[in-house]
């Protein structure tokens, strides 16, 4: 196949990498990759809504001090003043493309959810499938360009920088770094295309899919950030894993999650024994930020040794729950719970990734020409916890800002890469032992499950290292012996965002937001009060 040459390369079709291909396609030609259909995303999951500034109660001020609030000392307060300063024009930059949020009761404005560690009512949603919703209507303008081709079941094998063009040559670490481009996996032939561009945009979503129980689709596999380590990125915070405390406990739904908007319109949190028990953790009880809540959850759960607690939903109007959560309703109908009737089973299930590529508040990365948004990237908005709802608003602000600067490099001065060498296979063959990669993918996720989830000690976090350590060097050995699949790179990204977790983890001798580390129970700002980086030169 001849090599693909556009201006952008975006990989990944969540919100970031729509909202980033509609903002550059008026300036070159567009490419976007993605490892399934062009709606697999994490954004297409996303229930409870996005959160900005528009109620005539609210203000900008108000939704800084939360989101600080929430983030544990670890906010970049610039990053997170651009977000809230941008949320109104955001929404409704959204609203120009398509989409549609629910109204309110007397119309005339936006139907306003709260959600926990929110001081006001400022989630514009879609009933409960606002992520479905949003995806939808950027997929239908981004058919309206011309200028944007897609290329579905492709998946982004390696990212390419001028040092592979000329291997031979001692360029400046400048020059060498500046990216030009990825391998990608054509998922129907099992063929690998070089694709070169100008500017790279990676918004290829978290690593959710690292754990055994999760809220994620099974796309959620690190790609990104794994592929921009390999290329000499700084990664930062990755020991900040979110885990929402409410996805439904039943052997076949998989992790389904229940909006934090169910808890914002009344729900409570229960015991097995019909007790309430979030008030003992935190003033906001049941609408307390999501990791006070899931690590309550956690420890009254092992404390009593059971599998979940209640989310009491009886409370709730039975004629308005299936209007405002149709989606849920319905889901938990399928499997057996009627929320109106009955309280649902839930626990805990990872959910969000607050570290990611480090970048700048236009997405910059370390690498000349690779650009970051989205939940791959580390904006430094979220700190060391989300605030609920800021992910799809921070990846809208810093898709948008990371396609101006884009569109600027482009404009003046980044080079049409040279020729890239093709592919080379080597002399591998094809897996004829797929339960090897299966089992090794099983004993990944449930080790960090059990080693890295809710609550950490420093004993579980190197015995962790060192079997993750093990497991790498078997894989590599079979990504290096065997014909590249989608499942064999997957389960490499994921071992390799493995190691990055435990690694953070380790270093953060405390503990602060989503990081408890039950050997350092404290919080130590004189020690800890910063962000995590590492890179491929000193892990």
């Amino acid at each position: 196949m001849k090599t693909p040459k556009f201006d952008f390369l975006v990989i990944g079709s969540g919100i970031a990498g729509l909202t980033f291909a509609l903002k550059v396609a008026p300036y070159g030609s567009v490419a976007i990759v993605t490892k399934k259909n062009l709606a697999e995303s994490n954004t297409n999951y996303a229930q409870g809504g996005i959160a900005a500034v528009l109620g005539e109660d609210d203000s900008p001020d108000l939704h800084f001090a939360d989101t600080i609030k929430a983030g544990a000392g670890l906010c970049n307060e610039s990053a997170v003043r651009i977000l809230v300063d941008n949320g109104l024009a955001m929404v409704n930059q959204l609203i120009s493309f398509g989409v549609r949020f629910s109204a309110g009761e007397r119309g005339g404005g936006l139907d306003l959810g709260r959600e926990g560690g929110h001081s006001r009512r400022r989630i514009a949603h879609a009933k409960d499938s606002t992520g479905a919703e949003i995806e939808k209507a950027l997929i239908e303008s981004v058919k309206t360009h011309k200028s944007i081709t897609v290329f579905e079941s492709h998946m982004a094998v390696d990212l390419v920088t001028m040092a592979k063009l000329a291997p031979e040559k001692v360029l400046a670490a400048s020059t060498a770094d500046r990216i030009v481009g990825a391998y990608v996996l054509k998922g129907q032939t099992g063929e690998i295309v070089t694709f070169t561009a100008k500017a790279v945009l990676l918004a290829t979503g978290g690593v959710g899919k690292v754990f055994l129980y999760t809220s994620n689709p099974d796309i959620a596999s690190g790609d990104g950030v794994a592929m921009a380590y390999r290329v000499g990125a700084k990664i930062a915070n990755m020991e900040f894993i979110q885990f929402h405390p409410t996805c439904l406990y039943h052997p076949i739904a998989k992790s389904f999650l229940i909006s934090e908007a169910v808890r914002g319109e009344g729900a409570v949190l229960k015991l097995q024994n019909g007790e309430t028990f979030m008030e003992k953790y935190h003033e906001m009880a049941s609408l307390a930020p999501r990791d006070v809540v899931s690590k309550a959850i956690d420890r009254e759960m092992k404390k009593r040794g059971d599998d979940f607690v209640y989310l009491d939903t009886t409370m709730i109007s039975p004629e308005w729950f299936p209007e405002r959560f149709p989606h849920i309703y319905e889901t938990c109908k399928k499997f057996g719970y009627d929320p109106t009737r009955r309280m649902l089973p839930v626990a805990p299930a990872a959910h969000y990734t607050c570290g990611g590529v480090q970048t700048s508040i236009d997405g910059e990365t370390a690498i000349a020409g690779l650009y970051c948004a989205g939940e791959t990237a580390h904006t430094g908005v979220h700190g060391a916890n989300r605030l609920a709802s800021n992910s799809l608003l921070e990846a809208v602000v810093f898709a948008d800002r990371a396609a101006t600067s884009a569109v600027e490099l482009v404009k003046h001065g980044a080079p049409q890469p040279g020729p890239v060498p093709p592919w080379d296979p080597g002399s591998a063959v094809e897996e004829d032992e797929l339960v090897v990669i299966n089992h090794m993918w099983d004993e990944l996720r449930r080790l960090m499950w059990n080693y890295v989830g809710v609550a950490r000690t420093d004993k579980r976090l190197l015995r962790a290292k060192s079997r993750i350590g093990n497991l790498i060097r078997e894989i590599n050995e079979n990504y290096w012996q065997a014909t590249v699949t989608t499942d064999l790179l997957e389960l490499r990204n994921l071992a390799l965002n493995s190691k990055l977790i435990v690694e953070c983890a380790l270093r953060r001798k405390e503990s602060r937001g989503l990081h408890f580390n039950m050997d350092y129970a404290q919080t130590d700002d004189k020690n800890f009060k910063r962000d995590t980086v590492i890179s491929r030169d000193d892990v």
